[in-house]
């Protein structure tokens, strides 16, 4: 199978990944992909995006050469904000995509199974949110499978399988049994999944092979991998909900 999109990628914005949109939408077009959804992270993570970086995306092309850009964030679990997420409600609303993981320094380090997720049950809910990043992080923010797979179902979330878990550079690479394990449990319980790279360097923009062994490994059902191409990632995200800035970027 041949994925051709990329729905997890990092700007410099993010604070420690080392690309431009430009440079990210030049190397999915080598590669032959035909969208990309840019996932800064959000405030809470050390030298993350700030919030005008989000509502101001609406300038980024909504097509650059030739490669579709979905104008996102890769958000945070916030135990004191309003809906739980450093990003409010009225910004992930403006936004193309929305996905959201468990990171370091952000308020969730003491390894709390429950608290863990309770938060990401809690986000799963949210009608803006789109995506649980990297869940199977077990050794630093453990979580219950059943639960938070149980909840992605039923609220029509998309799981990742994230190709970096499988890195041994990664800080996940620990946990990739784990990574696996979910997308076992979302083969079996129906969820959909996405297969992204989480490139946080612009060469690194579609590679999925590590994942997408294990996708086939495991038998995962291709029409339930919501990035297969362009049409496939934007009709979940526009029978989800209204995505009002689609468009605002135009062609470039």
């Amino acid at each position: 199978m041949r994925l051709l999109a990329d729905l997890h990628t990092h700007t410099v914005a993010s604070g420690h990944a080392f690309s431009t949109v430009t440079e990210l939408a030049g190397a999915a077009a080598q590669r032959g992909l035909e969208l990309i959804a840019v996932t800064d992270h959000g405030p809470a993570v050390p030298g993350g995006a700030h919030l005008w970086h989000f509502w101001n995306m609406k300038v980024v092309p909504s097509v650059l050469g030739g490669v579709r850009i979905l104008k996102g964030c890769e958000a945070n679990p916030c135990a004191d904000s309003a809906n739980g997420m450093d990003l409010p409600d009225e910004m992930l609303a403006m936004l193309d995509f929305v996905a959201v993981g468990i990171h370091p320094e952000c308020g969730f380090d003491g390894r709390d199974r429950l608290r863990n997720t309770e938060a990401l049950l809690r986000i799963v809910a949210n009608p803006f949110v789109d995506m649980i990043t990297h869940p199977g992080n077990e050794d630093e923010f453990p979580v219950d499978l059943d639960a938070v797979v149980s909840a992605a179902v039923q609220h029509n979330v998309i799981l990742e399988l994230n190709n970096y878990s499988f890195d041994p550079r990664s800080g996940r690479h620990t946990s990739y049994e784990r990574e696996r394990e979910f997308a076992e449990a979302a083969r079996d319980a129906g969820a959909s999944i996405a297969i992204n790279s989480d490139a946080h360097f612009h060469m690194l923009v579609g590679h999925f092979e590590n994942a997408l062994s294990v996708a086939e490994e495991i038998g995962f059902p291709e029409d339930r991998i919501v990035n297969r191409d362009a049409a496939s990632v934007l009709g979940f995200l526009t029978a989800k909900r209204e995505r009002p800035r689609l468009d605002a970027g135009g062609e470039w």
